[in-house]
């Protein structure tokens, strides 16, 4: 199964259009989803359609249960930068019974909230790890590459960059537990701090790879060199259930700014 929630080139559920029409019994789908992680493989589709109200408005929506191989469905494979798969799912009059809506009808804003909390904040942990695979790969080279008769590590310039990045990690590690904590804890409350989490984690990983990438310095820019893995990894999960700037501003507004 795979989740289908966005309609445009960024991240934001809160402007889900696509139209689930009453048809009979049942509902019928017209629209596009994009980003689908592994849509064009996933045999189930967890679609988040809109039954009532309009464009910005998070009552009115409702999630559908769709066989990925129902009349109308349309799948087109968009590889990633990282080599991974999304796709671009085209709904056209497809029917679903009653009996596929997941939960309650016009109610489903508040179960894919939750979803996609958890899913923030499990995509902020792989940057963290992604952030401190590149870190800890890029001192080891500080440590062996020579210039100069020195290793490059006892240049203080290299060592200041380096001390920032180590302190911005540790903060960004510290968010990410608090909000897999705040999961466990207050699901239903975790939204202020999954979103720290996630911008942080995209700030400091994005950080983390252009540090890797200059300090490795030719060698760093080459695809044959496991530190460009990373850095197109990053751009994914940034972008991946909302990039720096949604978090940001989906925190401000919870705070009422």
């Amino acid at each position: 199964a795979t989740l289908a929630v966005d309609e445009t080139a960024k991240h934001h559920p809160g402007n889900i259009a696509m139209p689930a029409a009453r048809a009979g019994n049942g509902f019928k789908l017209s629209g596009t989803k994009t980003f689908v992680i592994d849509g064009h493989v996933a045999s189930l589709l967890i679609v988040a359609a809109r039954t009532a109200g309009k464009t910005g408005d998070t009552s009115g929506l409702t999630l559908f249960l769709v066989d990925a191989k129902s009349p109308g469905v349309r799948a087109e494979r968009t590889a990633t930068v990282d080599t991974h798969n999304a796709a671009r799912i085209t709904f056209e009059d497809v029917n679903v019974s009653a009996d596929n809506v997941l939960g309650k009808i016009d109610a489903g804003w508040d179960v894919l909230e939750g979803v996609l909390n958890a899913g923030r904040a499990a995509v902020a942990s792989e940057m963290v790890g992604a952030s401190e695979e590149a870190f800890s790969r890029t001192v080891a080279y500080l440590k062996e590459r020579k210039q100069f008769g020195k290793a490059i590590g006892e240049f203080q310039a290299l060592q200041h960059r380096a001390a920032h990045l180590y302190c911005e990690l540790e903060v960004t590690r510290a968010a990410v537990l608090k909000a897999l904590q705040t999961l466990d804890d207050a699901y239903d409350r975790a939204g202020a701090i999954v979103s720290v989490a996630k911008a942080r984690a995209g700030l400091s990983a994005t950080l983390a790879v252009q540090e890797g990438v200059q300090m490795h310095g030719g060698i760093g820019m080459t695809d044959e060199f496991d530190i460009g893995l990373f850095m197109k990894r990053v751009r994914v999960c940034q972008e991946l259930f909302g990039d720096s700037n949604f978090h940001a501003d989906r925190l401000a507004r919870l705070n009422r700014y």
